[in-house]
């Protein structure tokens, strides 16, 4: 399997994909958007870039099955999956707010392949494939050299849910704000991962999120020289229940601190 091609194909089903999401854009209706669960919403464009996603992936590895946010295809693979949010962000979308992005990965028996992120508003197209480097428009990009998270610009995304573990996440922000040289919440975590693996950000740490959002970025970080876990150091099996993304140098002291408040009895 030629992982380089299927990485360009992914990019081309993403490039219509999103052409279909800008269109949508400048005519959508916040009245259209249904509730999932506790600020937890999806429209009609979620589901018709997903549509569309899924039949175009779908000719490119025919045997392969879907992991979808939105749950258009049922199809299971035995070998092969494609891991889809086709709106991470819709909360941005649907007030206007960038930024927002199509994530889409590829699993070969459940370990992540090849990863595309599309920034639609900033048409930045983020790549990678194993073995094969991460890619932002074609151009090699790398995590930061950052050694210390006293220097470090900081990602995380607001808890919309499981609100059981918010005292314990309000300390470590707090302590991210006292200790670095900012926090920043963009509402979408593809795209923190994304700039994790540019270096625009130095580290991110999120709970409570989903396979779809985190597939494509924790290879794009991983093949751009970084480190992703869950809070207690963990690399394997992630599903985005948890997780925390840097590079090398900080990795260590970004887990012992996330660790030490979220994961405290």
């Amino acid at each position: 399997m030629d992982l380089k091609n299927i990485c360009t194909e992914m990019v081309e089903a993403a490039r219509e994909t999103a052409l279909f999401i800008l269109g949508e854009s400048k005519k959508f209706d916040k009245r259209s958007v249904e509730s999932k669960g506790l600020n937890n919403f999806v429209s009609y464009v979620d589901r018709g870039a997903e549509e569309m996603l899924v039949e175009k992936l779908g000719t490119i590895i025919p045997e392969a099955g879907f992991i979808t946010e939105e749950g258009t295809s049922e199809k299971r693979g035995i070998r092969w999956s494609w891991v889809i949010d086709p709106l991470d962000g819709t909360t941005n979308f649907m007030h206007g707010l960038h930024p927002y992005a199509i994530s889409i990965g590829l699993t070969d028996n459940g370990e992540v392949v090849a990863g595309v992120i599309y920034e639609v508003s900033g048409n930045e197209i983020f790549t990678a494939w194993e073995n094969g480097g991460a890619w932002l428009n074609g151009a090699p990009i790398k995590v930061s050299d950052t050694d210390k998270l006293s220097r470090s610009l900081v990602a995380t995304g607001f808890p919309y849910s499981k609100f059981e573990r918010l005292p314990g996440y309000m300390e470590c922000l707090i302590h991210f704000l006292k200790h670095s040289h900012g926090v920043r919440r963009l509402g979408s975590a593809s795209v923190d991962l994304a700039y994790v693996a540019c270096g625009i950000f130095d580290a991110f740490y999120e709970y409570d999120l989903h396979l779809w959002d985190i597939a494509a970025g924790m290879l794009i970080v991983r093949e751009a020289g970084g480190m992703v876990s869950d809070f207690a150091g963990n690399m394997n099996n992630l599903t985005g229940e948890e997780i925390i993304a840097t590079n090398m140098n900080i990795w260590p002291e970004t887990v012992e601190i996330v660790s030490n408040f979220m994961l405290k009895e």
